[in-house]
């Protein structure tokens, strides 16, 4: 049985909107604000982190079934648990997914609501209520996502990200001295915050459970469809990157000095559109917040219910009610907290993926996967507490490493140790074949 035209443009619609979050809204205006003329190379960098790490990341998965518990077992089941639990609290209940209400609510809902801790309340009450609805039926999600709400927020986007870029609201203005230095980098660090590097190892068992929902049981066109949809949805993203990118490199006059993107996003809609812009501005915002918030439950509610003694449902609507109260606590206060976090999860991330997809080069694959995964994840443990002000718990030589002065102090040792391991895992003369 093969799927049918409509429902495989319908998989990758849905897989676009299960990426297209808060953080993909809010982020890439203020990367296009603050590197200027610089902006192209800016969003380059961002494009790397926000469509090219989730894009291989559902490639390793679903190569692998689409199973992270699969991705993780060469370093080993209680180093692969401990790893797989931190992503999916992180990209879950703790900050993702209550990040999506508060965003939606902030830049969305709020002009017309008002923007109490009363009005959060009930918004997130309303919202909750239908996140955990929807995802109680994972099977219907290529209908419900893909068929029925993600068309409606294309129309948007396209509307948006048209007349950004068509007529924009300024000339490209200057960026500061942070993204004039060095604005590839600074806009690589800045995907790290759409979360989409770390949702990409998640959304893949989505994916691939909503393709045998439809009764797909050839695991070949599983990963052709599930690799399909991956390309879909990361061509959508780099679109809306580019435009959201170029419309904050085009808002200093609008939004000038503009804190968040959710600021220069409802300066720019008011200025383009009047109230109007407003009433886009909510429709986009909330269906791309929702849409991501229903993924995230459900991939949430799959990993734990495998590896907790409770059924699925039961995690859905816990994990939606726990989201509600972590969401009231506003948007600043779950960024400051998200961020170190982020920043020492990413490099462990990016290199799970990167040694999942050479992993056919590997005799054996523990030999390679656990030294350099435990110094990724040494180095990430250091740049978190760096990110959250706690630098001087760190050895001072760290800051010598080249990268280091824009944040990816760990990439070349952890690539230096791949390295060695890979050649040891080749040369070894005992090296066991599994």
């Amino acid at each position: 049985m093969k799927l049918k035209l409509a429902d495989l443009i319908a998989l990758g619609f849905m897989t676009f909107a299960l990426f297209l979050g808060a953080g993909n809204i809010i982020f890439p205006p203020v990367v296009g604000q603050e590197s200027g003329e610089q902006f192209w190379w800016a969003a380059t960098g961002f494009l790397l982190t926000g469509v090219g790490l989730p894009l291989a990341a559902i490639v390793a998965l679903v190569r692998s079934g689409g199973d992270l518990f699969t991705v993780t077992q060469p370093i080993g089941r209680v180093a692969g648990t401990v790893f797989g639990v931190l992503i999916y609290l992180t990209i879950g209940p703790l900050f993702a997914i209550p990040r999506t209400t508060t965003v939606s609510f902030e830049v969305g809902v709020a002009y017309f609501l008002g923007d109490g801790q009363a009005a959060l309340f009930i918004y997130s009450i309303i919202y909750f209520a239908l996140v955990i609805l929807i995802a109680l039926y994972p099977g219907r999600l290529i209908d419900t996502v893909g068929k029925y709400m993600t068309p409606v927020l294309v129309a948007a986007l396209l509307i948006l990200g048209g007349y950004a870029v068509f007529v924009p609201a300024d000339a490209v203005g200057l960026g500061n001295e942070l993204y004039r230095d060095a604005p590839l980098s600074r806009g690589f660090l800045q995907g790290y915050l759409t979360m989409d590097g770390l949702a990409g190892l998640v959304f893949g068992i989505v994916i691939v459970n909503a393709i045998r929902d439809r009764k797909i049981d050839n695991p070949a066109l599983q990963t052709r469809y599930a690799l399909i949809a991956a390309v879909i949805a990361a061509t959508g993203l780099a679109l809306v990157y580019l435009s959201l990118v170029y419309l904050g490199a085009t808002s200093n006059s609008v939004a000038p000095e503009a804190d968040t993107g959710a600021v220069i996003l409802a300066e720019y809609m008011q200025y383009s559109f009047g109230v109007g812009g407003h009433v886009l501005l909510a429709v986009v915002i909330t269906l791309a917040c929702l849409t991501t918030a229903i993924g995230l439950t459900t991939a949430c509610g799959e990993y734990f219910s495998r590896l907790l003694p409770l059924s699925y449902r039961t995690i859905v609507i816990t994990f939606g009610v726990f989201s509600l109260v972590v969401a009231n606590q506003g948007l600043e206060r779950l960024i400051s907290f998200s961020v170190p976090v982020l920043v020492g999860l990413y490099p462990v991330a990016m290199t799970l993926v990167v040694l999942s997809l050479l992993s056919p080069f590997w005799v054996s694959a523990k030999r390679v996967f656990i030294p350099t995964m435990a110094l990724a994840a040494v180095m990430g443990v250091a740049d978190g507490l760096e990110a959250a002000g706690l630098g001087f718990l760190t050895p001072g030589w760290l800051a010598l490493l080249p990268g280091a002065s824009v944040d990816l102090a760990w990439l070349l040792p952890v690539l230096c140790m791949m390295v060695v391991a890979a050649a040891l895992d080749r040369f070894w003369p005992k090296a066991p074949i599994h």
